[in-house]
């Protein structure tokens, strides 16, 4: 316990890298990931963010009818874009302690606001908890999905899944072989029993899509060019909310826009962007995947007003 609040604290409250805690500690940084996650599950540091995250019912209800869905959140935008992805993460953090039910299957996909959401947790029951889709290079210095996944697990006490491989590969057939791994082939084998997943929803341009970042220049042109302006775990959509399938498809480690067609309860969380990724959240609830909806009041006004009869 005494090594745990040690690396806690050089953690949470000296600002110190996992890199040189591990240095110090003469331990891998994996090791500092595992033991704050224990301290955190275990009480010893405990994350509270008090933000003031404002609800907006009036907006909540008319994205919820515009686009048909089972339930909208709508929350206050903050002036910070950082401080708005701390309050929809809280809120979603939330709305999964109310939604998810014992001996569920829970999947998790990654974005900033899902990360924080993950810190946020507070109470789940107990569930399997199964990653979405594979890492970007860039996820994990600030604790990606599979840290994600396995605080949530943690927390509930059930089993995790975690995906340990790369979201983008280079071809189909490294790919095919990375979903045959055990380890990877046993999320993947969950992904056809998701109860409830929760997914982030990207645009497409440098600043709103980890996945248009991880492309080469030709890719992002192909993938523009077919109309792509949204993505939802590595899934591309165009303007209309239909999917534009390309050789993407075969490159990634991913659950599938058809496999999320079936999930009861697909929660997206996304907001804290600009016209282009309202634009792309529209998209993607015109597909028809998504039944929650955990936005803020900017990304709503921008909506609605290009929504005015609503969703047919």
């Amino acid at each position: 316990m005494v090594r745990l609040a040690a690396i806690a604290r050089r953690f949470y409250l000296d600002g110190r890298s996992k890199v040189e805690i591990a240095e110090e500690f003469g331990l891998s940084r994996f090791k500092v990931a595992r033991d704050l996650e224990t301290a955190r599950s275990s009480g010893i540091v405990r994350i509270d963010i008090r933000l003031p995250a404002r609800l907006d019912g009036e907006l909540s209800e008319r994205m919820r009818a515009a686009f048909g869905l089972r339930r909208a959140i709508v929350v206050d935008a903050l002036d910070d874009p950082r401080d708005t992805r701390r309050a929809l993460g809280s809120v979603a953090a939330r709305l999964l302690s109310e939604i998810v039910r014992p001996d569920e299957v829970l999947g998790l996909a990654w974005s900033r606001s899902l990360q924080l959401m993950g810190l946020d947790m507070v109470d789940l029951p107990r569930c399997t908890v199964v990653q979405l889709n594979g890492v970007l290079s860039e996820q994990a210095e600030g604790g990606g999905s599979v840290e994600t996944v396995r605080r949530a697990a943690a927390l509930s006490g059930g089993p995790a899944y975690p995906i340990y491989a790369p979201l983008i590969l280079p071809d189909a057939a490294t790919a095919a072989t990375l979903r045959a791994d055990p380890g990877i082939a046993s999320a993947f084998a969950h992904f056809d029993r998701l109860t409830t997943a929760v997914v982030a929803i990207g645009g497409w341009d440098e600043r709103n899509s980890t996945v248009f970042q991880a492309l080469d220049p030709d890719s992002r042109a192909r993938y523009t060019a077919l109309g792509v302006c949204a993505e939802m775990s590595a899934q591309l959509f165009d303007a209309d909310g239909q999917q534009v399938h390309s050789d993407l498809d075969e490159r990634v480690i991913s659950v599938r826009a058809d496999q999320l067609r079936r999930v009861p309860e697909v929660v997206a969380v996304a907001g804290a962007g600009d016209e282009a990724k309202a634009r792309a959240i529209g998209a993607a609830l015109r597909s028809g995947l998504v039944s929650t909806l955990v936005t803020d009041d900017a990304v709503a006004r921008l909506l609605l007003d290009g929504e005015p009869t609503g969703r047919e």
